[in-house]
């Protein structure tokens, strides 16, 4: 029974261990880099790391050095076996209002290893509130829109389902 205690202690310590001494900071600016190679530059006025967490401030995206969208806060939490990233008033510029809503108030994306092939998203913002999963074993993608305020263009893409408009898609 020491045994199994001792297993178990030493398990504990190294995730631990792991998840306060990640380079969190190192791994966004690998993946900052990876981006740039697609065009897509992200830049942001502060960086703070936590023993869990990585949250960005003041974000500004560029696509091909045009701004296309601002972000307040952007935290990505992790314990490894479950991550959560929260994106905190999201605007889009101006030019593109007429395709996207302008403005997403409060978004997060959800994984666990308890179901590792699909991804979760809640939404709210201009537009109503959203609700999603990515399904990565099918390749299907479906967000449903309980409660739509203003959708603009994008409401053409949207089918009639029983509970409201929802958008399904493969890739």
């Amino acid at each position: 029974m020491q045994v199994v205690k001792r297993v178990i202690m030493v398990l504990v310590v190294l995730w631990f261990s792991l998840l306060l001494f990640m380079p969190k900071e190192a791994l966004y600016y690998q993946l900052e880099q990876r981006l740039a190679t697609e065009g897509i530059e992200i830049n942001e006025e502060a960086i703070a790391v936590g023993a869990f967490s990585l949250t960005l401030k003041g974000v500004a995206i560029y696509v091909k050095g045009i701004e296309v969208a601002t972000v307040e806060q952007i935290e990505l939490f992790s314990l490894l076996f479950y991550s959560r990233l929260t994106i905190e008033s999201l605007r889009v510029d101006d030019t593109l209002k007429a395709m996207v809503p302008q403005e997403t108030y409060h978004a997060t994306v959800y994984h666990s290893l308890l179901l590792p092939l699909e991804i979760r998203l809640d939404a709210n913002g201009s537009f109503g509130t959203l609700t999603g999963h990515v399904d990565i074993s099918h390749h299907k993608v479906r967000i449903d829109f309980p409660e739509v305020k203003s959708l603009g263009v994008l409401r053409t893409q949207l089918k009639q389902g029983e509970e409201g408009l929802y958008y399904e898609t493969a890739f």
